[in-house]
């Protein structure tokens, strides 16, 4: 069978038969982590935009659905990067991927990535996403849009081994892209040993030679965030005991994340380390495994964006390595730029606005799924959700009705099966059912509901058949 990497995402052909139910609801709880409950990725970065959070990664299912190994994620397939967003933290849209491998052929793979934005004298918001080219080099792509489309301005890494300004970085990949508080962008990178250095006005080209911060037992995962006019550098220590700890503050234990601070971040002698803020996942009692963070600030609350390899034991026959994002609240001093050390949870945040069930949910939207796939629809960053057996469901938390309960249930589908809508519970109340039988184009379709639903819910939307759901929403969705 021909490979494809964009139309179809992955989740049925490399699930097949092992299809689970959630871990994010058990008895009747849903948990906030992982963020996707049916898609492998890492290595987290997030950018802002209209009052969503978009979160990108390294697309780890790529590598599972690519490799004819399923046992250790070697990462040699990833070529693209995957995307998820969120308005209230706790229902995420899966956005599919970004075909970083079709929009810069030159590329060996895409790992790791780092975004930022800003506003342009266009009048548009800019985004720029850096990303590790293999372990050779760091690469930049650009949209006007979260979701893209995506283009390559350059036709080369923007660093690479070759690189002269580098100070002979042997590993130039792991990017950790920030702006200052006066418009000057940064980049970190490197693997083993840390470099940073000053992005051009551009934000695609660098300016003078990189500088080398301070960054004992090194390993990877650079970041870069300014609070205030305090730049905050973290990365990943390595997995030796870290003796001699050069530091004035305690060691961290191996694989786990650091921050160090300055006000003048090109100034070597300038960064004072302030230690550890959050441990290997093995020290939650999860599988242990490369560490790697992003710490974000989105609606007043600081968060910490992280990966662990949870998910794999839901999902597949045996452990190989595959990663999944999930996030935890990271309490943060502003005054003094201080991290209270993040636990990794499986509770996760809370939720921080609730879901107007009257607008059109995304059939991708939700805070849990089972058993469902998810196939590519033309519109950016849409896609349909696809039950791979009857009864798949996906479910969207903290619905808010209000007083008055909705006549209709409204949806957007095509092929043939069967739709139910269920309260709290994959087999509670049922509000609504109906068929579906559109064909091969989407149709809209309206039914009346069976029970009423008034006050706070979580929603189960349950399929079964041939179909794909783009959309759903109660009364007559506004968009």
């Amino acid at each position: 069978m021909k490979k494809t990497i964009l139309s179809t995402v992955a989740v049925a052909a490399a699930f097949g038969a092992f299809a689970a139910p959630s871990p994010k609801f058990e008895n009747g709880e849903f948990f906030g982590n992982p963020l996707l409950d049916h898609h492998f990725c890492a290595d987290p970065t997030a950018v802002e935009y209209n009052g969503r959070l978009f979160v990108y990664g390294t697309n780890d299912h790529q590598q599972y659905d690519e490799s004819p190994v399923k046992t250790n994620n070697t990462y040699e397939c990833i070529k693209t990067l995957s995307m998820m967003s969120t308005a209230d933290m706790a229902n995420w849209t899966y956005h599919g991927e970004i075909p970083v491998g079709e929009i810069a052929p030159w590329i060996v793979n895409s790992w790791a990535p780092s975004v930022i934005s800003r506003k342009e004298k266009d009048g548009k918001t800019h985004f720029y996403m850096y990303f590790s080219n293999s372990g050779c080099g760091t690469g930049v792509i650009t949209a006007t849009h979260p979701l893209g489309p995506w283009t390559s301005p350059l036709q080369k890494s923007l660093v690479d081994q070759q690189s002269d300004f580098t100070k002979k970085c042997k590993v130039p990949f792991d990017p950790g892209a920030a702006i200052g508080p006066d418009g000057t962008g940064y980049l970190a990178f490197g693997g083993a040993e840390s470099r940073l250095i000053k992005l051009g006005a551009d934000l695609i080209s660098v300016v003078g030679e990189a500088t080398i911060p301070p960054a004992p037992f090194h390993f990877e995962a650079n970041e870069l965030n300014f609070i205030g006019d305090t730049c905050v550098y973290t990365y990943n220590v390595d997995w030796t005991d870290h003796e001699p700890w050069p530091c004035d503050c305690p060691k961290p234990i191996g694989c786990s994340m650091v921050y160090e601070t300055s006000k003048t971040p090109l100034d070597e002698k300038s960064w004072k380390m302030r230690g550890e803020y959050n441990q290997n996942p093995g020290m939650f009692g999860h599988m242990f495994c490369n560490n790697h963070t992003h710490l974000h600030k989105f609606k007043g609350k600081w968060y910490l964006i992280y990966h662990d390899q949870e998910l794999q034991k839901s999902l597949l026959p045996q452990t190989g390595g595959f990663r999944n994002i999930n996030i935890d609240i990271c309490e943060v001093d502003e005054a003094t730029v201080t991290f209270k050390p993040v636990k990794n949870t499986r509770k996760g945040v809370e939720q921080v606005e609730k879901l107007d069930p009257r607008r059109r949910v995304q059939g991708e939207t939700a805070a849990a799924t089972s058993g469902m796939a998810f196939t590519r629809l033309p519109q950016l960053g849409n896609l349909a959700a696809k039950p791979k057996e009857d009864g798949a469901w996906v479910a969207v938390r903290g619905a808010d009705f209000g007083p008055k309960a909705p006549a209709k249930f409204t949806f957007s589908a095509r092929g043939k099966g069967k739709i139910e809508v269920r309260l709290d519970k994959p087999d509670g109340t049922l509000v609504a059912s109906g068929t579906v039988d559109a064909g091969d184009s989407f149709k809209t379709t309206s039914i009346k509901t069976k029970a009423p639903a008034t006050g706070e819910h979580a929603v189960f939307v349950v399929l079964a058949g041939n179909m794909e759901l783009d959309w759903w929403a109660f009364g007559t969705p506004a968009k």
